[in-house]
Order: C-alpha cells, then sequence, then structure tokens
C-alpha cells in the first residue's frame, strides 16, 4: 500500500492506495481519514494512532511499502519523518526500531522532487506543498487549463495553464477564521453554526451572522474566480477541502468538487519519483 499524508495548519488528511505488481499505485482509495493536526504529538503517539485508523479497516502499516507527505506545517516534519522511520513498513518494529531495519523513509513534497510540473513563481520554494499537489492532481485528472479553489484554514486559488504549468493564484482567509475574527472582536454578537441560512436578508441575528458569513464567502470565492477566469481564459474550476460542497452549493462556479484532490496529486507525484526512492 501507499500511505499519502496531506498536513495542514487545522487538519490533516490520510489516504491508501493499493500498490500493483509493478509499484505503481492504483488509482482508487481503499480508505481516507481526517484527523486533527498536532504540533505536541511525539513520533511515537502518531504511530500509534495510525495503527489504531488502519485497524478500522482491517490494515496494518507493515503493508505500507512506500508513504509521500505534504506538510505546510514544518515544526512537524522532524516527527513525521521520526514516525515512519519507526511504524510504517514491513520493518517497522515501533519506538526502539531504526536504521536499515526500520521502517521507511518519508518522501516529502520539498524543493527537488519531480513534480513533472514547471512552476513560474517568482520564487518556486514558496509555494505551498498542497498547492503544487493540487495542481498536479488537477492537471493529470483533466488535461486542461485549471483552477483549484481548495477550502482549508486558508483558501488557495490556483492556476494551472493548458500546457500543464502552475502559474499562481491567490490565497484569501478561511472562513472558519473569518467566523472566529468577527465573533471575538465583536463582544455582543453570538457564535453561530456556519451554515446556509434561509434567506440572504437575516430575519433575526443567528440568521443575519450565518447570511453574512456564508453568502459573503461565496462571493468572495466568486469575485476572486470571475477575475481569474477573466485573465485565463476559458478554465475548469475544481474545489476541494471539507468544506468544498457546502461553499459550492452557493456559487456560480464550483461545479466540479474532488474532495480527495491533494491526495490524487500526492499519489501522482510519488510515482514520478518512484525509481529514485528508498526501497
Amino acid at each position: 500500500m501507499l500511505l499519502v499524508l496531506d498536513v495542514g495548519n487545522t487538519e490533516t488528511e490520510l489516504g491508501l492506495f493499493p500498490l500493483r505488481s509493478d509499484g505503481t499505485a492504483s488509482p482508487e482509495l481503499m480508505a481516507h481519514w481526517r484527523i486533527a493536526t498536532s504540533t505536541k504529538q511525539t513520533a511515537d503517539e502518531y504511530g500509534v494512532l495510525l495503527r489504531q485508523l488502519f485497524a478500522t479497516h482491517g490494515l496494518e502499516t507493515s503493508a505500507v511499502h512506500g508513504i509521500i507527505i505534504a506538510s505546510v506545517v514544518p515544526p512537524m516534519e522532524r516527527m513525521l519523518r521520526q514516525m515512519s522511520e519507526r511504524y510504517i513498513g514491513p520493518n517497522a518494529g515501533g519506538p526502539n526500531a531504526g536504521g536499515p531495519k526500520g521502517g521507511l523513509k518519508a518522501l516529502f513534497i520539498e524543493p527537488g522532487i519531480k513534480t513533472g510540473m514547471p512552476v513560474h513563481y517568482d520564487n518556486p520554494a514558496e509555494v505551498g506543498a498542497d498547492r503544487i499537489v493540487n495542481a498536479v492532481g488537477a492537471y493529470e485528472k483533466f488535461k486542461q487549463a485549471c483552477i483549484v479553489v481548495d477550502f482549508g484554514t486558508a483558501t488557495t486559488f490556483d492556476a494551472i495553464s493548458g500546457h500543464g504549468e502552475y502559474l499562481g493564484g491567490a490565497i484569501a482567509p478561511g472562513i472558519g477564521i473569518s467566523a472566529e475574527a468577527l465573533f471575538e472582536r465583536a463582544a455582543r454578537l453570538p457564535r453561530v453554526e456556519i451554515k446556509r441560512p434561509p434567506h440572504v436578508v437575516g430575519s433575526n441575528t443567528v440568521h443575519s451572522l450565518q447570511a453574512g458569513l456564508f453568502f459573503g464567502y461565496v462571493g468572495l470565492v466568486d469575485g476572486v474566480l470571475e477575475r481569474m477566469l477573466g485573465e485565463l481564459g476559458p478554465a475548469k474550476v475544481i474545489a476541494t477541502g471539507g468544506i468544498a460542497p457546502f461553499i459550492a452549493s452557493g456559487s456560480r462556479f464550483l461545479s466540479e468538487i474532488d474532495e480527495t484532490l491533494t491526495l490524487t496529486g500526492l499519489r501522482i507525484v510519488w510515482e514520478r519519483n518512484l525509481h529514485g526512492r528508498r526501497k
């Protein structure tokens, strides 16, 4: 199996792809999970958690023969490397395992890795790992100009040319941190569930807040997309991230939703580095 991890600021998404006899990965996910990202967990705690998650599907971490990670949380990278080497793979033995008979060496999305996608950014090293693998996954799937909108702690908009080049994009605060800022700074406003209200004109404070958050955020997303499409021309727009279906329900542009696009991109990048990875 191939284990892929997308480590975000708020959540970490994990997925498992079966491996074929030639070492490549099947495109169909066997299982995937979302867990809270925590910089306080040790390698041992994370390894035990993964074993528990695998067990819910009747699987074992010893059956993993490859692991690739995209992380935008630098403090977690050392811990994830240790976790992989101790707990993941046929020879992993737990907290005392290590060296050549230990677990697997994780492949990270970082400068120097083969993505197969030229990056036209002033400083390519500044582009988040998740944004690159999203772009790779989207272009591989549609083979045309694309815009990927990823709804996470921040909402990112990434443009890919019809020739498969990463062009750049835009970054906006996520709806969650936007709402949190409102609740913290406006003492008389109650915390409300972020959901689509029955009308844009709210008849009470709860509905008014929900209308501002939901329709205001949809307006932000559609406004950015309208301008990007104006610059790029025709492009496939793909939404990903946990709340993608929620925002897409009110959007004029978000018709294609792929909640596991990042995991797909990680699988593709892993295969493009297949011959250089540690066996």
